[in-house]
């Protein structure tokens, strides 16, 4: 349960974002501190979304990390998240959520405003984001899990036709369910990003099945 203090911070935020959304004629004010500082620890994931709302092959990508997010209890969060997806952009998605979340939420409201407030992300962050979620549905198609093959069947048709490293990533899908665990196979043309994803994906895999 939300402390006074948390409800009235949220609130404030709502507030402060409504007023600035509302004004398209003033430059945005700057984020509050502490959802800067929130914001920066969540920087991957906050860039990831407003990347995709404008770039739609991302999506595939954050679907991984929004699931693996549900399932770590952030449901909130992500129900959030998916309605700026589809895109919602009120102030009221604030409203009920802890100061962490509604922080998330603020920065990535403001962001889309704003890119020039969007939180700095390390280049070493993707593998470290991507990787576990990733890795826990291959396992799980892996093992039989029905919805786990429909999703990453459905994620792979999309990622093989988007650019870049991404189209690699969404041909190694198949291969990595049904056991491939040779890196210079499943990392043929990818670049050195693609290739410390795939190598965070095995890590991952092989802490899932240790022998």
């Amino acid at each position: 349960m939300q402390s006074s203090g948390q409800i009235k911070n949220n609130l404030i935020n709502a507030r402060y974002y409504q007023l600035q959304a509302n004004n398209k004629q003033l430059k945005m004010a700057k984020l509050p501190e502490k959802t800067k500082q929130i914001a920066q620890v969540h920087a991957q994931l906050i860039n990831t979304v407003v990347m995709a709302c404008h770039n739609k092959a991302i999506l595939p990508q954050l679907e991984v990390v929004l699931q693996s997010s549900e399932q770590n209890g952030w449901v909130g969060l992500v129900a959030r998240i998916r309605k700026i997806l589809g895109g919602s952009r009120n102030s009221k998605l604030l409203v009920g959520l802890d100061e962490e979340d509604a922080g998330i939420i603020l920065a990535i409201l403001v962001g889309l405003q704003d890119a020039t407030q969007l939180p700095k992300m390390e280049d070493t962050a993707d593998s470290e984001f991507a990787a576990p979620g990733l890795a826990n549905m291959i396992d799980a198609a892996a093992k039989g899990d029905v919805k786990a093959l429909s999703v990453l069947g459905d994620m792979a048709e999309q990622m093989v036709s988007a650019p870049g490293d991404i189209r690699y990533l969404g041909a190694m899908i198949g291969p990595m369910i049904n056991g491939e665990r040779e890196l210079k196979t499943l990392t043929k043309n990818m670049d050195e990003k693609g290739i410390k994803l795939v190598e965070g994906l095995l890590e991952e895999l092989a802490k899932l099945n240790p022998q």
